[in-house]
Parts: C-alpha cells; sequence; structure tokens
C-alpha cells in the first residue's frame, strides 16, 4: 500500500492522485454488497491508475501488469486476474467482449465509479478539468484543446455515458450537462 500511495503522490500529478482512488472507494463502500467479487473491483480501484504518464499510452496496461505482478496473498488468483481485466478495461472505458454475465455487472460497476467524475456537481468537475489540465500541461494549448473536445465529444456520442443502472442514474444526466457545457467553452 505505501508504494502505491507514493505512486499517487508522484508531482506530476493533479487529479490522478490518492483523491481519486478515495473518491472510488468511497463508491466502492456503497456497492460492495452487490457485487461478485469485490475483492477484484477494490484491487482495481487501487491499482488502475499506479502508472499514470501523461505522455505515455500504456498507462492501463502498465498498471494491470503491475497489478498481476503484485505480491497479494490475501487474494485469490481468480480475484487478481479479474481485477487485472478490469483495470485494462479503463484504457477505452467499454466493457470488452467475452466476459461472463457476473463479471460484466462488476465491470460496468466499476466504470461507472471511475468515470462518477463526469456527473458530478459543477464545482467538482470544474476542478476536475483543471487538474486534468494541469496534468497535460507539457500539450500546447490548441492541440490540447482539440484532443479535449474529441475526448468528450465521443463520450457524449455513446447512447448511455455508464454502464450500470446504478450509474446510469446518478450520474447519467449532469454528466451530459457537465461535458455539454464544457464543449461550448472549448468552441
Amino acid at each position: 500500500m505505501a508504494d502505491l500511495r507514493h505512486r499517487y503522490a508522484e508531482p506530476h500529478r493533479a487529479y490522478h492522485t490518492w483523491d481519486h482512488i478515495a473518491a472510488l472507494l468511497r463508491w466502492f463502500d456503497e456497492r460492495a454488497a452487490g457485487m461478485r467479487d469485490a475483492d477484484a473491483v477494490f484491487l482495481a480501484i487501487l491499482f488502475h491508475d499506479a502508472i499514470y504518464d501523461p505522455r505515455a499510452r500504456d498507462n492501463e496496461a502498465r498498471s494491470a501488469a503491475l497489478l498481476a505482478g503484485a505480491a497479494l496473498p490475501d487474494f485469490d488468483a481468480a480475484s487478481v486476474g479479474r481485477a487485472v481485466r478490469l483495470t485494462e478495461a479503463t484504457a477505452a472505458h467499454r466493457i470488452p467482449d467475452g466476459l461472463d454475465v457476473d463479471e460484466t455487472g462488476d465491470m460496468a460497476e466499476f466504470l461507472d465509479m471511475d468515470l462518477s467524475i463526469l456527473g458530478a456537481p459543477q464545482h467538482a468537475f470544474k476542478a476536475y478539468d483543471r487538474a486534468i489540465r494541469r496534468e497535460y500541461r507539457h500539450v500546447f494549448w490548441p492541440v490540447f484543446a482539440l484532443a479535449r473536445r474529441r475526448i468528450l465529444a465521443s463520450f457524449l456520442a455513446r447512447p448511455t455515458l455508464y454502464f450500470s443502472d446504478w450509474g446510469r442514474s446518478t450520474f447519467e444526466s449532469p454528466a451530459r450537462s457537465n461535458l455539454h457545457q464544457k464543449l461550448r467553452i472549448l468552441g
């Protein structure tokens, strides 16, 4: 755990910090009772952004590999394997094909937790957005703004942003409002 906390405290992080993990753990505390493999979701929350380099394109895969290689004697191998798949899914924020029904439900809840910030109250969404810009301060503003517009528009183009009934009922409407407002600002 100390290694993870150290990783989440790296100086180039502004949003992908331990505060993000703590927010997901609060959602986890609310939702864990209904999960098929709560251990897998718990591990995925802890590890999914353990490796985060805004200049890299393989953070999720590297975080999943870190998880797969971690000494986790209190967790069974099946849960660790599921946690690895959950972590890998954050790359596209989509549920991959071929999962069994039990794993799909946990995946939906986990991905919805990870994107819960999009449906946060406006002041929290704005703070998140500023933090993302700080993480990508090395990117020239017009290039960043164009990429950000594309990413946010791709979320809005989905029939739903969230995969679980809980995620849709809790976050969908405010997330769409936040994203539309941000896209208007970006032009």
